[in-house]
């Protein structure tokens, strides 16, 4: 971002989480401090901070400071704590991986460290560190790779947010996207709305703006007509979780615009690091799919009218799951991987 920022950060004076409240974009640019794993836990589950990227991230500075917190006397009980507080934080949000691979990766390193208790909050704040580090490191990496898929002149339909809001910073399919913009390649980006909650309106736009790339907004059901009339020729957007044989669970719509694309001979790409791919799962069917606040899509005006009746139901499914045999390729920092996806997958992933 030309906001020389990055999404979420420590502050060492304050001892304190800090991160963009994307709730309050693209109106206001505004940093909030978080100085316990509860606050961290309720950032994540409201959307204060999001994108799988970001909330691992998120999740391994709130074990951090609930290291910083706990009142244990020696280390089974320090310990003890940190299971607790990684429960906590790994229940905000089930579908991404990303929350429960930070966590877990933290918890390794608390296991494994054997000296004086009082020692283990700096270790794991040094852990927290690393792994927002590597996420930018490793954004760079992806857009690198996936720049050369994107040809001078395309139109590329994104859906979400997936720029530097959605990780610590530079982003995974939108990153690529400014890669590409930065070597000087012209890119048109129709920017899918993304509904319930507006990242694409809200999120990628403002970041298109400060990146100085071409944009318009467009409602998601308004895809498949660009896409059916030849004015797109790629599709991008990221992943929260890519099952072995390479279905991508994502934010709700993908699926729908991939089925669009795919009718139309259209490549569709999703970015994502590796620690998005769980090989652990067969397929996409066995990816959690988080249900969302149905208030969501119930509290929504038109010119300043209530649009829904009052006393309506809804249903808000916050992800779906895009079939491997929709998706050209997976662009990942290792490189980018083309079916088949249950052979290839396991090769790209670090250990």
């Amino acid at each position: 971002m030309c906001v020389t920022m990055r999404t979420l950060f420590w502050d060492d004076a304050a001892q304190a989480l800090k991160m963009i409240d994307q709730r309050r974009l693209p109106e206001k640019l505004e940093i909030v401090a978080f100085s316990d794993y509860d606050g961290v836990t309720q950032a994540i589950r409201d959307m204060t901070v999001r994108g799988a990227p970001a909330i691992g991230a998120a999740a391994a500075f709130g074990l951090a400071l609930a290291a910083r917190a706990s009142k244990a006397r020696d280390a089974a009980g320090l310990l003890r704590d940190l299971e607790a507080a990684a429960a906590s934080l790994r229940a905000a949000r089930p579908t991404a991986v990303n929350l429960a691979w930070a966590l877990n990766r933290m918890m390794r390193v608390a296991r494994a460290y054997t000296g004086a208790s009082r020692g283990l909050p700096d270790i794991i704040l040094g852990e927290a560190q690393r792994i927002a580090d590597e996420d930018v490191a490793a954004n760079r990496r992806m857009a690198e790779n996936g720049a050369g898929l994107i040809a001078d002149g395309d139109t590329i339909i994104h859906h979400c947010n997936t720029g530097s809001l959605a990780t610590v910073d530079w982003g995974t399919a939108l990153g690529v996207i400014r890669m590409a913009h930065e070597q000087g390649r012209r890119v048109h980006i129709l920017v899918d709305e993304t509904r319930p909650r507006l990242q694409g309106a809200r999120l990628t736009a403002w970041e298109l703006e400060q990146y100085g790339i071409p944009y318009e907004i467009i409602s998601d059901n308004m895809a498949g007509h660009f896409l059916q009339t030849g004015k797109v020729q790629k599709v991008f957007f990221g992943g929260d979780r890519v099952a072995a044989n390479g279905d991508v669970a994502n934010k709700i719509g993908s699926y729908m615009l991939a089925l669009a694309a795919y009718d139309n001979r259209v490549p569709v790409y999703s970015v994502v690091p590796t620690s998005t791919i769980d090989l652990t799962l067969a397929h996409g069917s066995m990816i959690p799919i988080e249900e969302r606040d149905p208030q969501e899509v119930l509290d929504i005006q038109f010119r300043g009218e209530r649009v829904v009746p009052r006393g309506a139901r809804a249903r808000n499914p916050a992800f779906d799951v895009t079939p491997a045999r929709l998706i050209t390729a997976l662009v990942t920092e290792n490189g980018v991987v083309y079916p088949p996806y249950e052979f290839n997958l396991p090769k790209f992933v670090t250990p």
